[in-house]
Parts: structure tokens; sequence; C-alpha cells
């Protein structure tokens, strides 16, 4: 792997005496190490058992070639992408958008974007659904959509996928409306394949053994990734890079596993709050599409004991949220830990000019060596570190030496890696979602669904 273009995690600030009784020290690391080595060996035993199925989709590359016959049929008579989804089937292609296109890609011409604008409908706010609806009803022969759900038993993806099946079918007639839409969906069963089947639409695979927050590497995120102009096969083969780092058994070399030992211990020690906090515009999206790996996999009830269990992921934006969390960072409760994204190189990075003599309030930001936007921004997140290092609060650095595909694809890999270690060191299984259930159960109630006349007994009454 060449180091110049790879991940890199500093950690300096768990480790230092200015943190008193909040920092941790070697021997807290050293002595978790042998529970985190034999857990390391269990995961790469599994994986040749066929569990961790994330693991292998970067060497996979799943349907890579379908993905690219379609964006070749699709992307000359497409001038807006709609992909339909929620939590895992949304939020990695709206990452992955966010990272690497431009921040004002949908508003950029169509001789300067590398594809077709992208709307991701990740909700079923009405008011929201019915702009992006507006806006490509302008020219649905002109609009792609991508329905992406395992079993169709998604409700709020089923109602937008209803309501833009409607809308293609009033415009172009049936046989045209099918021409434009195209399923990710589960390879054999489920309502949504069933549907396929029917209507003949072309599909895409949600691949086995891989829940959604864990599917952006496959064709779930690939596809719009693709039709945009992103390069997937520099993505995989970021990913792909990262897997030997975080399958290395031992854990001070592990890069996957001293994220998760850090993270743990502090845990034990009264800080279950976790906030990721992007020194970059382009990153902030992946800090949500963490929150959901996090969330989902680890808050669970552990089984042997019936103890709740979890961190909280939180989101932050730098320099953003300097102006609105950083005091309660800093004299609220000292309950977190802190990781920092940091991009190191930016390609576009304005100088700031030199201006207003005199005045040193402006004149100093285009007299410093740093003065440029991306040199302030980085100043602010060094100035952020320390001043929570002042008061006893633990940080560490994931530094981007840029971004691009390659480091994009490493990011994602090596923390969906983390998840089975903390699983393990929690004692909960990191692949399920039982909390999620009942919430989807009482929709179907709600909305009137047969089968679901009579609300839930962990409820009791109907309300």
């Amino acid at each position: 792997m060449n180091m110049k273009e790879s991940l890199r995690l500093d950690t300096p600030y768990v480790l230092d005496d200015h943190l008193g009784d909040h920092r941790l020290t070697r021997a807290d690391l050293t002595d978790l190490e042998p529970q985190v080595r034999t857990i390391l060996k269990e995961i790469a035993s599994e994986r040749k058992h066929g569990k961790h199925r994330f693991r292998d989709l970067p060497q996979l590359r799943l349907q890579v070639g379908e993905i690219k016959e379609l964006v070749t049929d699709y992307r000359p008579s497409t001038d807006n992408m709609l992909v339909l989804g929620i939590g895992g089937s949304a939020l990695g292609n709206i990452a992955l958008q966010t990272a690497l296109n431009s921040p004002v890609y949908n508003l950029l011409p169509d001789d300067r974007r590398r594809g077709p604008r992208l709307f991701v409908l990740d909700n079923v706010d009405p008011i929201a659904c019915e702009a992006v609806f507006q806006y490509a009803g302008w020219d649905w022969s002109r609009t792609l959509v991508n329905v992406i759900s395992k079993s169709g038993e998604t409700a709020e993806t089923s109602a937008q996928f209803l309501i833009v099946r409607d809308r293609l079918i009033k415009a172009l007639g049936e046989k045209a409306a099918r021409e434009r839409i195209v399923v990710t969906t589960d390879a054999a069963q489920g309502t949504m394949r069933s549907i396929v089947q029917q209507e003949k639409y072309r599909s895409l695979t949600v691949p086995d053994g891989v829940g959604g927050r864990f599917s952006v590497l496959s064709p779930v995120g690939l596809f719009s990734a693709a039709m945009c102009g992103i390069d997937i096969e520099a993505l995989l083969a970021g990913a792909a890079s990262m897997d030997e780092p975080v399958s290395d058994t031992h854990p001070a070399e592990n890069i996957a596993a001293r994220i998760a030992m850090i993270h743990y211990l502090y845990e034990q020690r009264g800080k279950p709050m976790h906030v990721m906090m992007s020194y970059s515009q382009q990153l902030k999206d992946l800090a949500d599409w963490y929150r959901q790996l996090y969330a989902e996999s680890l808050g669970k009830i552990r089984p042997n004991d019936g103890k709740c269990v979890g961190p909280t992921p939180i989101k932050a934006l730098g320099a953003t949220d300097q102006h609105s969390q950083v005091q309660l960072y800093r004299e609220g409760p000292n309950d977190k830990v802190f990781t920092f994204l940091q991009v190191d190189n930016f390609p576009n990075d304005p100088r700031i000019p030199r201006a207003f003599d005199g005045i040193e309030a402006m004149q100093y930001l285009g007299r410093s060596e740093k003065g440029t936007l991306g040199g302030l921004l980085n100043a602010e997140k060094t100035a952020t570190e320390l001043a929570l290092l002042a008061s006893q609060r633990p940080s560490l650095t994931v530094h981007f030496p840029r971004v691009n595909e390659h480091t994009v694809g490493q990011f994602l890999y090596l923390y969906e890696a983390v998840i089975p270690i903390m699983g393990k060191l929690y004692g909960i299984d990191p692949y399920d979602q039982p909390a999620v259930e009942l919430g989807k159960r009482l929709t179907f109630h709600f909305m009137g669904r047969k089968g679901y006349e009579e609300p839930p007994k962990e409820i009791g009454k109907q309300p």
C-alpha cells in the first residue's frame, strides 16, 4: 500500500499528560491487546467460513460490469437521477456524492457535470419530495429512477416508488416508464424482486449477508456513483488496499483495532459519546454514514446480562460547529471522545488577499504563510484540538492526504472493519437491528396494512 496515498491515524491526544485522569496509558492499551488479538484471529477464521461478508466486497467487485453497462445505456439520456431509499440504501450514496463530486454539482451546467444531477430521497417529507418530483417532472423522459430496497417492505421507499412510477406512466406511458426504472434488490426473493420479474425492470442485486449499512461498496452505492462520474474501480481498489492493515492480528499494528480499543477503553471510563468532526465540507456526509454504522450496529441489549450497551455517535462539522458546539464540548460533561477528519492537501485552495493596511484584524490573514482557506481551516482544527486538550478532552485524527476515490474507499472499509471488533468487545451481534422492527410494525398498523390490524403486543392498547 502506498503510504503517501493512505489514511493516517494520529492519537497523541489520547496519551497526553495534559489529559490528567482522562488520559489512556500505554499500559491500558497493552492490557487490552491479548483480548483484541484473540478477537482479530476469530474474525479472520470466521471470514473463511463466510461471515463478515462486507469485507469481501472490494475484492468481489459485484456487478461492476453490469453497472458500467447500465451507465453506458443510461447516462446519455439522463439529466436527473432519483435514488429512492432510506438508511443504508441512501447514506452511502449521499456520502460518495458529497465527497467525490463538487459541493455545487447539481447546479453545474450539463457540460461541466460528470453525469446527471443526483437527488437521493431518503425521507418522505412531502414538501421535499414534491419539490424533487416537480423538478424531475419537467421532463420525465430524461429522469432515471433507482429504487433500492432489499425486500420491498420498507414503507418509505415503497411510497416514493408508487408515486414516481405513477407519474412516469402518466407522462410517458407504461412501456417507456418501465425503461426509466432500475431496481436494486434481493437476487431471488422478496416483494421488490417479484415486482422486477412482473414488470421486467432492469435490476441490480443487494448482496446476501450484507446489511444495508455495510452495502455502500456494493451495487447499492456504486450505481449512482458511477452514473455521476465517480471512478468506482478506484473506490474499490482503495477499499481493498485497507484490507491488509485491518487484518493484521497484532492490535498495535492494526488501525481498526486501535480505533476500537481507544473507544472501548474510554467508554469503560464514562465516555460513551463519540464525536466525529470533519474539517472538510466534502467529508461531512461520511460522518452521517458513520453515525448509522455505529448506532445501528453497536447499540444493543447484551444477551448474556441484559445490559444496554453501545456508543452514541455524533457528527459535527468544522469550522461551523466551533461556533455552535465547542462551548459544550469544552465545558459540558466530559463524556466524549473526538475524532477529527483532516484533509492535508486541498487541490483548490484560494489564497487570502492582503488588504486594508494598518487593520491587523484583516491584514494578518493574507500575510500568514498559511494564508489560504485550507490553511485557515486546518489551523482552526489544530486550535480546536488543543483547546479540547486544555479542557482534558481526548481526541484522535484521521488524516486524508487528499480526498479522492482511493482514500474515501479506505475510510469506508476502515470504519466498517472497526464494527465486528467493537461488537465482540461489547459481547453483542453487530449485524442485527431488532429494535428497528417495532417501529416498522407500528407504521404498518397505523397505515392499515392487512395482518397488522391490532397494535403490537409490546405497546399494549393503541394510544
